[in-house]
Formats: C-alpha cells, sequence, structure tokens
C-alpha cells in the first residue's frame, strides 16, 4: 500500500492580496498626481527591449526556477518583441523557455537538489506525495489544474513525487499549451488597447480556467470514490 499525502489547498495567501492592493494604491495615488503611469510602463518596456530576446528568454527559462512568477514574462514577451519577431515566434520561444523550466526544476528536485528541497517544502507546508506509480498521473493533474500552488513549487513537488519524465512534461506541457499563448496575447492587447486580440485572449483563459476547473473536480471526485 501507497502512503498518500494530500496536495494542500490553501486560500489566496494574504501577503498576495496585500501586493495587489498596494500596487494599485500606488498606481492610483500616482494617476491622481498626474503622473503618466503608462509612460513609466512604456519605460520599463523600453528597457526590456534593449536587453533583447536571447536575454529575456533565457531568464524566463532560469528565473521561474526561482519565487519568479512565469507571467512576469508571458505578459511582457508580446508588447516587448511582437513587432520585431512577430507573435507567432514570441509565442514559440515562451512555451520553449517554460518547458526548458521544466525539465531543469525536475532535475534540481528529483536528483541534485532533493534532499535540501524536501527539507525546504516541508518547512513551507507542502508535503512530498509518496504515491504508486498508477497514482502519478492524477497526481500531476492535480497539481497543475489546482490554483494557489506557485509553478515553481509544482515542478519541484512533481520531481520529489518521482514523476516519469516523459508523463510529468506531456501533461505540464499541455497545461501551457493554452496557458501561455493567452497570456502573451492579453499582455500585447492590454498594454497596446488591442480590444479584439484582448477579447481572444480573454477567451482563452476562460477555456483554460473552465477545463482546468472540471480536470481538478473530476480527479477530485476520482481519488474520493478510492
Amino acid at each position: 500500500m501507497s502512503r498518500e499525502v494530500a496536495v494542500p489547498r490553501r486560500k489566496l495567501p494574504l501577503w498576495k492580496i496585500v501586493a495587489v492592493l498596494v500596487v494599485a494604491g500606488v498606481a492610483a495615488v500616482l494617476a491622481l498626481r498626474g503622473v503618466d503611469v503608462r509612460a513609466w510602463i512604456e519605460r520599463g518596456m523600453d528597457t526590456i527591449r534593449a536587453a533583447g530576446p536571447v536575454a529575456f528568454f533565457t531568464a524566463m527559462a532560469v528565473l521561474p526556477a526561482l519565487p519568479v512568477p512565469t507571467t512576469a514574462f508571458t505578459l511582457t514577451a508580446g508588447s516587448a518583441f511582437g513587432e520585431r519577431l512577430g507573435m507567432p515566434l514570441v509565442v514559440a520561444l515562451s512555451i520553449a523557455a517554460i518547458t526548458f523550466n521544466l525539465v531543469m526544476t525536475y532535475v534540481l528536485a528529483r536528483w541534485l537538489l532533493r534532499p535540501w528541497l524536501e527539507k525546504l517544502m516541508a518547512r513551507f507546508g507542502y508535503a512530498v506525495p509518496r504515491l504508486e506509480a498508477g497514482d502519478l498521473t492524477d497526481l500531476t493533474i492535480i497539481v497543475r489544474v489546482t490554483p494557489g500552488s506557485p509553478f515553481f513549487v509544482q515542478n519541484y513537488l512533481l520531481g520529489l513525487a518521482n514523476v516519469p519524465l516523459g508523463k510529468y512534461l506531456l501533461i505540464s506541457c499541455l497545461v501551457q499549451a493554452i496557458y501561455t499563448p493567452a497570456f502573451v496575447l492579453f499582455g500585447d492587447a492590454l498594454l497596446h488597447g488591442r480590444g479584439r486580440m484582448a477579447l481572444l485572449a480573454a477567451s482563452l483563459l476562460v477555456i483554460a480556467i473552465v477545463a482546468t476547473h472540471w480536470a481538478r473536480k473530476h480527479y477530485g471526485k476520482k481519488k474520493a470514490a478510492k
């Protein structure tokens, strides 16, 4: 018999709510004082463009192994390099960078940093699942579609759980193949005020959210029935 440890279901952490409120409050204050927030954003985008696509997508491939959200890259990639490289290539490079990160974090978690990561995960309240081979697919799907856990935590958790690399990549890449293009298109549309593109990206996000909600509900019932 295997020993199962439930994947933690967490509410949105208080610090995330506070962070969003602080950012919104700062933006509101700056706008009321006549500060051109959009000009600040454009200067930031100019800095990213000046760094170049090689530096940007390399950072996108590496930094999400740390507590750096992938959305920091997906929401800016299209606006920064869409005109220069073309949106299809930007999306492809974004998916490639995230795939590289998936492989890198898996190798770190399963072999190179395993003892240290097990202690760190336990410290933050994440128990490492010990499952039979037949349950690893369910675990991977549940982890990928359950909201709340940061991307890098998901990767390390699945690597520590000894999910086979092929299964890990297949499920993870299928999920990212939906979310990554949606966020890239949405970020570009948001910064450039493109209504149709924003609507398309929002539709993709809605489809992704509905699909992940259904998958989480389906597999939750399946596990409860066992």
